[in-house]
């Protein structure tokens, strides 16, 4: 999370200085990106039934004897 969070922010800060003249919205705009791409990297790989193409198959269930 911190790192897409942190290079989200480190965007909206060059982002601001260049074209914006040192407005806040730009670093907000930009670190609310990177912590949502980064729960959506986290969601992705805890929750494999997200991934796109991907079909999980449930087991049957086990014959007693």
């Amino acid at each position: 999370l911190s790192v897409n969070s942190g290079i989200g922010f480190s965007v909206g800060v060059v982002t601001s200085v260049i074209l914006f003249r040192r407005r806040v919205w730009p670093i907000a705009l930009s670190t609310g990106f990177g912590a949502g791409a980064a729960y959506a990297d986290c969601d992705r790989s805890f929750n494999p039934a997200r991934i796109a193409g991907v079909r999980v198959l449930q087991q049957p269930p086990p014959e007693s004897k």
